[in-house]
């Protein structure tokens, strides 16, 4: 690899941000369909490419946020004693109106008994941080929720899992979403946590 390819590989990695404030501006859905291919170039247990993404837009978008809301109130205890007053209220606002995120991509693993558990929702979550970092080289930003997993049974009505067979097969299961949009603001950087998390053996 070049150096100037090292050297922007690892500004990319240190410049990702969750993003979650938006601009109005939309994302064409070829775009967006190259986003998505990026995420499903990565690896995967015995190359099974289990991942399965639901991409919504527009008023599915907007009716959509109704549950966001409902995941607020099942989480905000916990972040109350976590984040900060300020950080608190805009975190509120965000699970309110998604930051005005247009984009909006459901996150699925099929798993399967010849796939240990971990290793097929582990394969996803590879092909989620390459479509953060696919996005970021275009220019958007993006954040990856969890909170839909609170009301999980709930996400899958809407989306309409529940009528696909590997649903009623037991199978599918949502692992997160991820919001996508032009960002509008520029958070900070969290601090990295290195101590105590890497150990050595010779």
């Amino acid at each position: 690899m070049k150096q100037e390819n090292k050297t922007y590989f690892y500004s990319l990695l240190n410049s990702r941000r969750s993003i979650r404030k938006y601009k109005p501006d939309s994302i064409s859905k070829d775009l967006i369909q190259k986003i998505l291919e990026a995420g499903m170039t990565a690896p995967s247990g015995k190359n099974r490419q289990n991942w399965r993404f639901i991409v919504v837009t527009g008023n599915k978008r907007n009716d959509y946020l109704k549950y966001s809301q409902k995941t607020w109130v099942a989480i905000k205890d916990i972040l109350s004693k976590r984040l900060k007053p300020s950080l608190y209220d805009f975190t509120e606002r965000f699970f309110y109106t998604l930051g005005e995120a247009p984009v909006l991509i459901f996150c699925y693993s099929v798993n399967s008994t010849d796939e240990k558990y971990l290793t097929s929702i582990g394969s996803v979550y590879m092909a989620v941080e390459n479509i953060n970092l696919a996005a970021l080289a275009e220019g958007l930003g993006t954040c990856t929720m969890g909170a839909p997993l609170e009301i999980q049974d709930e996400v899958n009505e809407f989306l309409g899992i529940t009528n696909w067979p590997e649903y009623k097969e037991k199978t599918i299961e949502l692992l997160c979403c991820i919001t996508l949009g032009v960002p509008d603001h520029n958070p900070p950087s969290a601090p990295r946590i290195t101590e105590g998390r890497i150990t050595w053996l010779e």
